[in-house]
């Protein structure tokens, strides 16, 4: 038990070296709040409050897509009783239709890569294609 305060001295040596970069961060006043998405003009409402779309968009997305093909269910009731198709062409990107703006700035912020255009094509770039 004599090694109690090199043991104390490493730890708290250590525990300030991994967590510096934070306290540089909160004393400079630069804390990153990542990229904000440019939102539609026209839409003041989505199919669910922007807290919950910002933290599990994803998980609704991949719901949608199992109810879709798995149950035939196509309508989505919001938070709201307004009723929407469920689809990613035909309800996400009918407001957020700058794929680039929107989705690609937060995806590669956050160092992901969805799967979601393995199947659905931006429709801006359809029509820059001719398609």
């Amino acid at each position: 038990m004599r090694d109690r305060g090199l043991i104390f001295g490493g730890l708290a040596i250590f525990l300030a070296a991994v967590t510096s970069p934070v306290w540089y961060n909160l004393a400079a006043g630069t804390a990153n709040k990542g990229p904000e998405p440019k939102l539609p003009a026209l839409e003041k409402e989505c199919v669910a409050p922007v807290g919950t779309m910002r933290r599990s968009h994803m998980n609704m997305l991949i719901s949608w897509r199992d109810q879709v093909v798995r149950q035939d269910k196509r309508t989505f009731e919001a938070f709201n009783g307004k009723k929407y198709e469920m689809g990613l062409t035909g309800t996400c990107l009918k407001c957020h239709d700058d794929k680039a703006a929107f989705c690609d700035r937060c995806h590669e912020y956050a160092g992901v890569k969805p799967y979601c255009w393995d199947c659905h094509v931006d429709p801006k770039h359809l029509e820059r294609s001719g398609g």
